[in-house]
């Protein structure tokens, strides 16, 4: 919010806005978004995690988390039930410095690939979320120095891998899978944005079946006031 987060929200103008890390307990901020529904889900933890979304069109239902005891305690999910889709947002959990929590993350994958395959089986899924994790050796400028670190280990790479197998696509790939040099996600150390030195790891996984009614996806990096930077799928009526 201090960083022209309304007039870039204004200027995008977009049917769902999905947002990650807020980082918020609820009643700390008071969003005026006229014209869209708001839907949090808050960590237990204060200062911690959390997930949103904005919407120009009201769901049938709201869900938060993704069914799992274990899991649920991080606000990291919100799913918006459509008539003829599943909106999902996600922030992955990190498996952090020393994949300290690599275990944690791998059974988060788990669970949360059985929910996303579990709502694709009634009607098709989008989900948008910073995913923690740079699938190929594209998807990040230093792969070689990077291998073993947290985002960009075999686990969990592989782990992406299967999701994909088990009928969902990654947009940004389908449409351009060549490209190279273009990321999602910049350290704030090191001048990292400057030299763009990022990674690939806010994603539209999108389930195949809707391939024909997406018609774009996007990365746009030319937006700042984060660390990340915005992406986006256009589609046609869902």
């Amino acid at each position: 919010m201090k960083h022209d987060f309304a007039e870039t929200f204004n200027q995008l103008d977009a049917d769902f806005f999905c947002v990650q890390e807020t980082k918020m307990q609820e009643g700390q901020l008071e969003l005026e978004l006229p014209g869209y529904h708001q839907y949090f889900n808050y960590a237990e933890r204060k200062g911690y995690s959390g997930t949103a979304i904005f919407t120009k069109h009201e769901p049938i239902k709201a869900m938060y988390g993704i069914e799992s005891d274990e899991f649920d305690h991080e606000g990291r999910a919100i799913t918006l039930e459509y008539p003829n889709f599943y909106l999902v947002t996600s922030y992955v959990p990190n498996s952090g410095a020393g994949l300290k929590r690599l275990d944690f993350r791998m059974g988060w994958n788990k669970a949360f690939h059985e929910y996303l395959n579990k709502l694709d089986k009634a009607k098709p899924v989008i989900l948008c979320g910073d995913l923690n994790v740079a699938h190929k050796e594209i998807d990040l400028k230093n792969p070689q120095s990077n291998h073993h670190n947290a985002g960009f280990t075999d686990e969990e790479r592989e782990s992406f891998t299967k999701l994909l197998g088990e009928g969902f696509m990654d947009t940004f790939r389908h449409f351009y899978p060549d490209q190279k040099d273009i990321y999602s996600w910049w350290s704030y150390r090191f001048h990292s944005r400057d030299r763009n030195a990022g990674w690939r790891i806010d994603y539209f996984v999108a389930s195949e079946r809707l391939a024909n009614n997406i018609q774009d996806s996007k990365i746009l990096t030319d937006v700042f006031g984060s660390d990340h930077c915005p992406v986006e799928l256009d589609t046609g009526e869902l």
